[in-house]
């Protein structure tokens, strides 16, 4: 991983061939572009090749074994990290999420403030503070980039 480190750039991705006894620290290697690991011991030119593909279209190849160690890291930080401090992992608060999937299925201000039970000027600052933080034009953008994006 220290190798990795100073490597690191933001468009490189690896793929590591390792053997059984490697651990992952899943938040470093996802951070330092390892996007697929092949165990030593099942390494083939042609798994090589076919796991290189996949990393080219954006894709990830990990073992079972890690591909539900992974699941299980997302997990914890989504309950330990970010669930107490009221974000998802898309980086938005759940209000607005809310606010955002109301708005999807057409809901208009006044409709989304009594579901949620806010006030007009909360759902209006909600959507600004989202076009702010998303640097997006008006309501119909930033609904728009977060079904595109799916944050919804």
């Amino acid at each position: 991983m220290e190798l990795l480190r100073t490597w690191q750039a933001p468009s490189v991705r690896f793929c590591l061939i390792v053997d059984n006894s490697w651990h992952a620290d899943y938040s470093m290697a996802a951070e330092y572009g390892v996007r697929a690991a092949l165990w030593r011991a099942e390494f083939t030119p042609a798994r090589f090749i076919d796991v290189i593909w996949r990393i080219s279209k954006g894709w990830a190849d990990f073992p079972a074994s890690l591909q539900g160690g992974l699941l299980d890291h997302v997990h914890r930080v989504q309950r330990d990290v970010l669930t107490p401090r009221g974000l998802t992992a898309s980086g938005l608060s759940a209000r607005e999420i809310n606010v955002l999937r109301l708005a999807a299925e057409g809901y208009v201000i006044a409709e989304i403030s009594q579901e949620l039970c806010y006030s007009e000027r909360t759902i209006k600052n909600i959507f600004y503070g989202l076009m702010k933080q998303l640097n997006l034009r008006n309501r119909t953008h930033v609904v728009s980039y977060a079904i595109r994006s799916g944050l919804i």
